[in-house]
């Protein structure tokens, strides 16, 4: 005969948990959010710095689900080069008891690139895509989470990520991660 079929609701419930998974698989056994890279090399360090948020300060309302803001503007320095051919942003959510949510991932950007202008959605960088998040969406999906500790990681590349635009969760961070060798990271501490 043929598998059941799974309603709607168990689908997307086991796709959020696959993402996780991948999430948390990226960020502890490959080194992305650790000090290593996935060859155990200790990775270079970024500088990442925005004008609209601080470190250790809270995200502002008007870049979370309660806003129309979208994505925060971030600047960064400090990419090594030559060797840096990509770029990456990733912004999740470090929330022990709600667990771990991918809120954006981009990649393919420019290595020539230092900064991202706000609410990028409608305008990308040349040749940069934007990978699912834990919620499925392509793009940023702001955070709601009032108490969440919200990440945007910026990473050098040693080669482009070379996936499509709305490419799985698991798929981009598992390629971001196999391909880092730099790092820098502004954390915003819940939300306004």
């Amino acid at each position: 005969m043929g598998q059941p079929r799974r309603s709607a609701h168990a689908w997307r419930a086991a796709v959020h948990t696959v993402a996780a998974c991948a999430f948390a698989s990226v960020a502890t056994g490959c080194g992305i959010l650790g000090d290593g890279s996935a060859t155990g090399q200790p990775l270079d360090s970024i500088s990442v710095s925005s004008p609209r948020l601080s470190e250790s300060a809270p995200l502002p309302a008007g870049y979370s689900c309660k806003g129309k803001l979208g994505s925060p503007p971030l600047r960064w320095s400090g990419v090594p080069s030559p060797q840096t051919k990509s770029m990456a942003v990733v912004v999740d959510a470090d929330n022990a008891r709600a667990g771990a949510e991918v809120h954006w991932v981009l990649f393919d950007i420019d290595p020539r690139t230092t900064e991202l202008g706000e609410n990028l959605d409608a305008n990308l960088p040349k040749g940069a895509r934007q990978g699912r998040t834990t919620s499925g969406k392509v793009g940023y999906s702001a955070p709601c989470r009032p108490d969440g500790n919200y990440r945007f990681t910026v990473y050098a590349l040693s080669a482009k990520v070379n996936l499509k635009e709305g490419a799985l969760l698991s798929d981009t961070l598992e390629r971001i991660a196999d391909r880092t060798i730099a790092r820098g990271r502004l954390t915003s501490v819940h939300i306004e």
